[in-house]
C-alpha cells in the first residue's frame, strides 16, 4: 500500500510541475532569411508554397539588395481623403526580406484634425512614434470592462497598442502631423471595424445589426450606404 501511494504522490507531483515547466515558443531560424519569392519560383513547387505560413523563399543565388531596401517613406502621403489620413505600409509586401522576420513598420501622415478610424492588428503589437505634430491615441480594453486608455502625444512622445484591441489616432492641431509605427509582424494586417461591420462580402444581415447596435433597421442601411 505504501509503494501505491509513493507512486500516485510521484505522479501527482510530476503533473503539478509540468503544468509549470511548459514552454512555447517560435523555432529560432535556420538560416540568414528566407526572401520572400511571391513568384513561387523558388524551391518549393506553387502546389506546396499556399501551404505555407508566409512565402516560399526564393533561392539565395537569386536574392539582392533591393529584396532588402524600400525608398520613399520620407515622401508625405495623400491625406485629401474623408479621413484626412494616409497610410504608406512597409510590410512584406514591399520588402520581401521581410518574410519570416516578424517586424513590419508603417508611416501615417494627418491632415489637421485627420484621424486614423478604430481598427486592430489580428497578427502584431503596434508601437507608434510622433514625429511631427499633436495626437490622440487611445485603445478599448476587451470584454466585460471596454475600458478606453488615451493619451494626447507630443513630437517625440511614444504609445503602445497591444495586439488584437481596437484602437484609434486623431490629429488635434491645426498643422499636419506625421508618426512612424514598428509591428511585430511581416505581415500584420489590418481590421478597420466599420468597413468589417458594415462593407462585408456578402453583407451582414441588417436585422443582425439593427439589433447589435440597438438602432432602426432604416439606419443601418443609411450606415452601409457610405461604404
Amino acid at each position: 500500500m505504501a509503494y501505491i501511494q509513493v507512486v500516485l504522490l510521484l505522479s501527482l507531483l510530476l503533473a503539478l510541475t509540468s503544468c509549470f515547466l511548459t514552454f512555447a515558443a517560435d523555432p529560432a531560424s535556420l538560416q540568414d532569411f528566407c526572401v520572400a519569392d511571391s513568384n513561387n519560383q523558388g524551391c518549393l513547387a506553387s502546389s506546396f508554397a499556399v501551404k505555407l505560413n508566409g512565402f516560399a523563399c526564393k533561392n539565395p543565388a537569386w536574392v539582392q539588395a533591393n529584396d532588402f531596401a524600400f525608398s520613399g517613406l520620407h515622401n508625405p502621403g495623400n491625406t485629401g481623403n474623408p479621413f484626412g489620413s494616409a497610410i504608406t505600409p512597409v510590410t512584406v509586401a514591399q520588402i520581401p526580406a521581410l518574410n519570416t522576420l516578424g517586424i513590419s513598420m508603417v508611416r501615417i501622415d494627418y491632415a489637421p484634425w485627420g484621424v486614423v478610424v478604430p481598427h486592430y492588428h489580428p497578427r502584431a503589437t503596434e508601437i507608434i512614434t510622433v514625429i511631427e505634430g499633436s495626437l490622440e491615441v487611445g485603445f478599448v480594453t476587451s470584454n466585460p470592462d471596454n475600458r478606453l486608455i488615451s493619451k494626447t502625444l507630443q513630437k517625440g512622445d511614444v504609445f503602445v497598442f497591444p495586439v488584437g484591441l481596437v484602437h484609434y489616432q486623431r490629429n488635434i492641431g491645426n498643422m499636419n502631423a506625421v508618426t512612424i509605427s514598428g509591428l511585430n509582424s511581416q505581415n500584420p494586417g489590418v481590421i478597420t471595424i466599420g468597413n468589417a461591420v458594415f462593407d462585408s462580402k456578402p453583407d451582414i444581415s441588417t436585422d443582425i445589426l439593427a439589433k447589435a447596435f440597438q438602432v432602426n433597421k432604416n439606419i443601418v442601411q443609411q450606415i452601409k450606404g457610405k461604404f
